[in-house]
Protein backbone atom coordinates (compact mmCIF):
# COMPACT_ATOMS: atom_id res chain seq x y z
CA UNK A 1 0.00 0.00 0.00
CA UNK A 2 1.07 3.12 -1.15
CA UNK A 3 2.24 5.69 1.68
CA UNK A 4 1.69 9.69 2.00
CA UNK A 5 3.21 11.20 5.10
CA UNK A 6 1.33 14.38 4.36
CA UNK A 7 -2.31 12.35 5.36
CA UNK A 8 -1.56 11.97 8.79
CA UNK A 9 -4.65 10.69 11.09
CA UNK A 10 -5.49 13.31 13.40
CA UNK A 11 -5.32 12.17 17.53
CA UNK A 12 -5.49 8.41 15.85
CA UNK A 13 -4.65 7.22 19.19
CA UNK A 14 -7.39 9.16 21.13
CA UNK A 15 -9.57 7.45 18.23
CA UNK A 16 -9.14 4.07 18.50
CA UNK A 17 -9.11 3.98 22.42
CA UNK A 18 -12.73 6.19 22.02
CA UNK A 19 -13.85 3.19 19.46
CA UNK A 20 -12.80 0.10 22.11
CA UNK A 21 -11.70 -1.57 18.89
CA UNK A 22 -11.35 -4.90 19.81
CA UNK A 23 -11.36 -8.29 17.64
CA UNK A 24 -14.70 -9.14 16.10
CA UNK A 25 -15.84 -5.98 15.97
CA UNK A 26 -17.57 -3.85 12.78
CA UNK A 27 -16.75 0.07 12.50
CA UNK A 28 -17.46 2.58 10.21
CA UNK A 29 -15.14 4.62 9.06
CA UNK A 30 -17.70 7.52 7.76
CA UNK A 31 -15.69 9.92 6.36
CA UNK A 32 -12.97 7.43 4.71
CA UNK A 33 -10.43 10.45 2.85
CA UNK A 34 -7.22 8.57 2.67
CA UNK A 35 -8.14 6.00 5.30
CA UNK A 36 -6.00 6.80 8.30
CA UNK A 37 -8.56 5.79 10.86
CA UNK A 38 -9.77 2.97 8.52
CA UNK A 39 -5.60 1.56 8.90
CA UNK A 40 -5.32 2.16 12.15
CA UNK A 41 -8.44 0.45 12.82
CA UNK A 42 -7.51 -2.85 11.19
CA UNK A 43 -4.13 -2.52 12.28
CA UNK A 44 -5.37 -2.70 15.75
CA UNK A 45 -7.16 -5.25 16.10
CA UNK A 46 -9.01 -8.42 13.97
CA UNK A 47 -12.46 -6.93 12.87
CA UNK A 48 -14.22 -4.97 9.59
CA UNK A 49 -14.74 -1.75 8.97
CA UNK A 50 -17.12 -0.04 6.42
CA UNK A 51 -15.64 3.00 5.00
CA UNK A 52 -17.81 5.84 3.34
CA UNK A 53 -16.65 9.39 2.21
CA UNK A 54 -19.05 11.07 -1.03
CA UNK A 55 -15.99 12.44 -2.98
CA UNK A 56 -15.32 9.72 -5.80
CA UNK A 57 -11.50 10.53 -6.05
CA UNK A 58 -10.91 8.41 -3.36
CA UNK A 59 -12.10 5.14 -4.57
CA UNK A 60 -8.66 4.06 -5.93
CA UNK A 61 -7.44 4.53 -2.66
CA UNK A 62 -10.42 2.28 -1.03
CA UNK A 63 -9.88 -0.30 -3.61
CA UNK A 64 -6.00 -0.44 -2.22
CA UNK A 65 -7.83 -1.48 1.20
CA UNK A 66 -9.81 -3.97 -1.00
CA UNK A 67 -7.11 -5.67 -2.28
CA UNK A 68 -5.49 -5.70 0.88
CA UNK A 69 -8.10 -6.80 3.69
CA UNK A 70 -10.60 -8.39 0.82
CA UNK A 71 -13.06 -9.69 3.78
CA UNK A 72 -12.64 -6.88 6.49
CA UNK A 73 -13.15 -3.58 4.22
CA UNK A 74 -15.96 -2.35 2.70
CA UNK A 75 -16.43 0.95 1.01
CA UNK A 76 -19.47 3.19 -0.45
CA UNK A 77 -19.43 6.39 -2.50
CA UNK A 78 -21.85 8.56 -0.64
CA UNK A 79 -23.05 10.69 1.74
CA UNK A 80 -22.40 9.72 5.60
CA UNK A 81 -25.95 10.83 5.96
CA UNK A 82 -27.06 8.15 3.82
CA UNK A 83 -25.53 5.17 5.72
CA UNK A 84 -28.91 3.61 6.91
CA UNK A 85 -29.49 2.98 3.44
CA UNK A 86 -26.20 0.95 2.67
CA UNK A 87 -25.59 -0.50 6.85
CA UNK A 88 -28.11 -2.76 7.47
CA UNK A 89 -26.82 -4.46 10.47
CA UNK A 90 -25.87 -3.41 14.02
CA UNK A 91 -22.39 -2.03 14.75
CA UNK A 92 -20.01 -1.68 17.23
CA UNK A 93 -18.54 2.18 16.55
CA UNK A 94 -18.84 4.47 14.20
CA UNK A 95 -16.15 7.40 13.47
CA UNK A 96 -16.37 10.79 11.84
CA UNK A 97 -13.33 12.82 11.08
CA UNK A 98 -15.62 16.09 10.06
CA UNK A 99 -15.04 19.20 7.52
CA UNK A 100 -12.37 19.27 4.43
CA UNK A 101 -9.56 16.55 3.89
CA UNK A 102 -6.01 16.36 3.65
CA UNK A 103 -6.23 15.25 -0.21
CA UNK A 104 -9.02 17.61 -0.52
CA UNK A 105 -7.01 20.83 0.46
CA UNK A 106 -3.81 19.23 -0.99
CA UNK A 107 -5.48 18.91 -4.86
CA UNK A 108 -5.40 22.74 -5.61
CA UNK A 109 -7.64 21.98 -8.76
CA UNK A 110 -10.82 21.13 -6.24
CA UNK A 111 -10.60 24.75 -5.60
CA UNK A 112 -10.63 24.53 -1.23
CA UNK A 113 -7.62 26.62 -0.64
CA UNK A 114 -6.79 29.86 -1.49
CA UNK A 115 -2.96 29.15 -2.10
CA UNK A 116 -3.00 28.48 -5.65
CA UNK A 117 -5.27 29.90 -8.06
CA UNK A 118 -7.91 27.15 -8.89
CA UNK A 119 -11.45 27.09 -10.02
CA UNK A 120 -13.96 28.19 -7.55
CA UNK A 121 -15.09 24.62 -6.93
CA UNK A 122 -15.25 23.19 -3.70
CA UNK A 123 -17.81 20.32 -4.08
CA UNK A 124 -17.11 17.04 -2.51
CA UNK A 125 -18.95 15.23 -4.66
CA UNK A 126 -17.24 16.64 -8.10
CA UNK A 127 -21.41 17.74 -8.48
CA UNK A 128 -23.96 19.89 -8.36
CA UNK A 129 -24.00 23.29 -6.81
CA UNK A 130 -20.06 25.07 -6.73
CA UNK A 131 -18.81 28.43 -5.21
CA UNK A 132 -18.68 29.61 -8.32
CA UNK A 133 -22.33 29.38 -8.49
CA UNK A 134 -23.07 31.10 -5.93
CA UNK A 135 -20.47 33.92 -6.00
CA UNK A 136 -21.54 34.51 -9.48
CA UNK A 137 -25.04 34.08 -8.91
CA UNK A 138 -26.54 35.15 -5.67
CA UNK A 139 -27.70 38.46 -4.45
CA UNK A 140 -25.64 40.27 -2.35
CA UNK A 141 -28.10 39.35 0.73
CA UNK A 142 -27.27 35.51 0.28
CA UNK A 143 -24.22 36.03 0.21
CA UNK A 144 -23.75 38.01 3.28
CA UNK A 145 -26.02 35.70 5.23
CA UNK A 146 -23.77 32.63 4.15
CA UNK A 147 -20.67 34.17 5.45
CA UNK A 148 -21.78 35.11 8.24
CA UNK A 149 -24.06 32.53 9.69
CA UNK A 150 -21.33 29.54 8.39
CA UNK A 151 -18.23 31.92 8.82
CA UNK A 152 -19.31 33.85 11.29
CA UNK A 153 -17.33 37.00 9.04
CA UNK A 154 -18.38 39.86 10.72
CA UNK A 155 -18.13 41.71 7.57
CA UNK A 156 -19.97 39.47 5.70
CA UNK A 157 -22.11 42.28 4.18
CA UNK A 158 -19.22 44.29 2.80
CA UNK A 159 -17.67 41.46 1.74
CA UNK A 160 -20.57 40.76 -0.63
CA UNK A 161 -21.13 43.61 -1.63
CA UNK A 162 -17.44 43.27 -2.97
CA UNK A 163 -18.53 40.81 -4.67
CA UNK A 164 -21.01 42.30 -6.61
CA UNK A 165 -19.46 45.48 -8.08
CA UNK A 166 -16.28 42.86 -9.30
CA UNK A 167 -18.51 40.21 -10.71
CA UNK A 168 -19.99 42.95 -12.90
CA UNK A 169 -16.58 43.82 -14.14
CA UNK A 170 -15.97 40.24 -14.56
CA UNK A 171 -16.74 36.92 -13.55
CA UNK A 172 -14.84 35.81 -10.72
CA UNK A 173 -13.66 32.45 -11.68
CA UNK A 174 -10.76 31.39 -9.23
CA UNK A 175 -9.83 31.18 -5.40
CA UNK A 176 -7.27 33.27 -5.98
CA UNK A 177 -9.78 35.97 -7.37
CA UNK A 178 -12.03 35.44 -4.15
CA UNK A 179 -9.56 35.50 -1.95
CA UNK A 180 -8.08 39.42 -3.67
CA UNK A 181 -11.68 40.75 -2.75
CA UNK A 182 -11.81 39.49 0.42
CA UNK A 183 -8.37 41.17 1.29
CA UNK A 184 -9.75 44.12 -0.44
CA UNK A 185 -12.15 44.59 2.62
CA UNK A 186 -10.59 42.73 5.38
CA UNK A 187 -6.64 43.63 4.66
CA UNK A 188 -4.75 40.11 4.16
CA UNK A 189 -4.29 38.93 7.81
CA UNK A 190 -6.26 38.71 10.83
CA UNK A 191 -4.13 37.99 14.09
CA UNK A 192 -1.98 34.80 12.22
CA UNK A 193 -4.85 33.74 10.14
CA UNK A 194 -5.26 34.78 6.37
CA UNK A 195 -9.16 37.04 6.51
CA UNK A 196 -10.19 35.35 3.65
CA UNK A 197 -10.46 31.56 5.74
CA UNK A 198 -13.58 32.45 6.72
CA UNK A 199 -15.21 32.86 3.64
CA UNK A 200 -13.57 30.06 2.19
CA UNK A 201 -14.88 27.92 4.82
CA UNK A 202 -18.68 29.66 4.83
CA UNK A 203 -18.67 29.05 1.05
CA UNK A 204 -17.21 25.58 1.42
CA UNK A 205 -20.05 24.59 4.03
CA UNK A 206 -23.07 26.10 2.16
CA UNK A 207 -21.78 24.23 -1.06
CA UNK A 208 -21.81 20.76 0.39
CA UNK A 209 -24.71 21.50 2.94
CA UNK A 210 -22.55 20.16 5.65
CA UNK A 211 -24.40 20.95 9.03
CA UNK A 212 -27.49 19.15 7.69
CA UNK A 213 -25.38 16.44 6.82
CA UNK A 214 -23.83 16.08 10.11
CA UNK A 215 -27.46 16.96 12.06
CA UNK A 216 -28.65 13.51 9.83
CA UNK A 217 -25.85 12.01 10.19
CA UNK A 218 -25.21 11.64 14.08
CA UNK A 219 -28.77 10.17 14.48
CA UNK A 220 -28.67 8.07 12.08
CA UNK A 221 -25.18 6.68 13.19
CA UNK A 222 -26.80 6.30 17.01
CA UNK A 223 -29.56 4.31 15.72
CA UNK A 224 -27.23 1.83 14.06
CA UNK A 225 -25.14 1.25 17.02
CA UNK A 226 -25.20 -1.88 19.00
CA UNK A 227 -26.03 -1.48 22.93
CA UNK A 228 -22.64 0.11 24.32
CA UNK A 229 -21.81 1.33 21.28
CA UNK A 230 -19.19 4.21 20.78
CA UNK A 231 -19.67 7.20 18.22
CA UNK A 232 -16.48 9.49 18.07
CA UNK A 233 -16.31 12.37 16.45
CA UNK A 234 -13.45 14.64 15.37
CA UNK A 235 -14.41 18.42 14.46
CA UNK A 236 -12.39 21.46 13.94
CA UNK A 237 -14.67 24.49 14.18
CA UNK A 238 -16.86 25.97 16.39
CA UNK A 239 -20.38 25.52 14.42
CA UNK A 240 -19.44 21.66 13.65
CA UNK A 241 -18.43 21.49 17.71
CA UNK A 242 -21.53 23.10 18.54
CA UNK A 243 -23.68 20.71 17.10
CA UNK A 244 -22.26 18.08 18.04
CA UNK A 245 -21.74 18.81 21.46
CA UNK A 246 -25.67 19.57 21.93
CA UNK A 247 -26.60 16.51 20.28
CA UNK A 248 -24.78 14.45 22.56
CA UNK A 249 -25.97 16.37 25.55
CA UNK A 250 -29.54 16.60 24.57
CA UNK A 251 -29.35 12.61 23.65
CA UNK A 252 -27.77 11.38 27.34
CA UNK A 253 -28.73 10.27 30.52
CA UNK A 254 -28.47 13.88 32.85
CA UNK A 255 -25.84 13.46 35.44
CA UNK A 256 -27.63 12.82 38.88
CA UNK A 257 -26.59 12.26 42.54
CA UNK A 258 -28.60 9.17 43.46
CA UNK A 259 -28.40 7.57 47.00
CA UNK A 260 -26.75 4.84 47.20
CA UNK A 261 -29.56 3.08 49.94
CA UNK A 262 -31.88 4.23 47.44
CA UNK A 263 -33.71 1.29 44.97
CA UNK A 264 -33.45 2.26 41.29
CA UNK A 265 -35.64 -0.04 38.69
CA UNK A 266 -36.08 2.53 35.72
CA UNK A 267 -34.51 2.05 32.70
CA UNK A 268 -33.41 5.30 30.37
CA UNK A 269 -34.82 5.78 27.31
CA UNK A 270 -32.01 8.13 26.31
CA UNK A 271 -29.45 7.01 23.29
CA UNK A 272 -26.22 7.35 25.14
CA UNK A 273 -25.57 6.18 29.13
CA UNK A 274 -22.00 8.46 28.86
CA UNK A 275 -20.59 11.50 26.84
CA UNK A 276 -16.94 12.41 27.16
CA UNK A 277 -15.15 15.42 28.22
CA UNK A 278 -13.82 17.22 25.16
CA UNK A 279 -10.11 15.88 23.76
CA UNK A 280 -7.44 17.78 22.08
CA UNK A 281 -4.50 17.27 19.96
CA UNK A 282 -0.95 16.83 21.91
CA UNK A 283 2.10 19.57 21.37
CA UNK A 284 3.69 16.87 19.66
CA UNK A 285 0.65 15.90 17.52
CA UNK A 286 0.04 19.66 16.14
CA UNK A 287 3.97 19.72 15.60
CA UNK A 288 4.07 16.69 13.13
CA UNK A 289 0.49 17.62 11.63
CA UNK A 290 -0.35 21.68 12.00
CA UNK A 291 -3.68 20.58 10.49
CA UNK A 292 -4.70 19.03 14.07
CA UNK A 293 -3.99 22.53 16.06
CA UNK A 294 -7.85 23.01 16.18
CA UNK A 295 -9.11 19.78 16.35
CA UNK A 296 -11.67 18.47 19.29
CA UNK A 297 -12.60 15.02 19.83
CA UNK A 298 -16.17 13.89 21.73
CA UNK A 299 -17.47 10.59 22.06
CA UNK A 300 -20.50 8.96 23.24
CA UNK A 301 -21.72 5.64 24.75
CA UNK A 302 -24.92 3.91 23.16
CA UNK A 303 -27.36 2.93 26.23
CA UNK A 304 -27.55 -0.64 26.24
CA UNK A 305 -31.00 -0.75 26.96
CA UNK A 306 -31.26 1.00 23.48
CA UNK A 307 -31.36 -0.73 20.25
CA UNK A 308 -33.69 0.61 18.22
CA UNK A 309 -34.71 -2.57 16.46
Amino acid sequence: MSQNTKHIPVMLPEVLEALNVRNGGIYVDATFGFGGYTQGILEHADCRVIAIDRDPTVSSRANEFKQRYPEKFDFYNAPFSTMDTFITSKVDGIVFDIGVSSMQLDDASRGFSFSKPAFLDMRMSCEGLSAFDIVNTYDAKEIADILYLYGEEKKSRQIAQKIIEQRLVQPINTTTQLADIVHSVLGKKIGTTDSATRTFQALRIAVNNELSELQTALQKASELLKPEGRLVVVDFHSLEDRIVKTFFKENADKKEHVSRYKATTSVSDKLFSYISKVFLPSASQIASNPRARSAKMRFAVKNKGVSND
